[in-house]
């Protein structure tokens, strides 16, 4: 016999979707902010490219896409 999974509020499901969903839209945000920086310096772009790596895969834990 299996154990009857536990019973999820229905309150902190939803509370907790919107941090995801708010979570997201912070993400979205900073990257977006990123991809409209241009610069010519070297070392401030490695630095751009590593942040947009991390907030894309922040995104991705997420179950973020990229939208084209």
């Amino acid at each position: 016999m299996q154990a009857a999974a536990p019973k999820v509020d229905p309150a902190i499901a939803h509370a907790q979707e919107a941090d995801r969903t708010r979570q997201r839209q912070a993400l979205e945000l900073q990257r977006e902010r990123v991809l409209s920086e241009r610069t010519s310096n070297p070392h401030r772009r490695s630095a751009l490219e590593n942040a947009l790596a991390d907030i894309e895969e922040k995104l991705s834990e997420l179950g973020w896409t990229i939208h084209m």
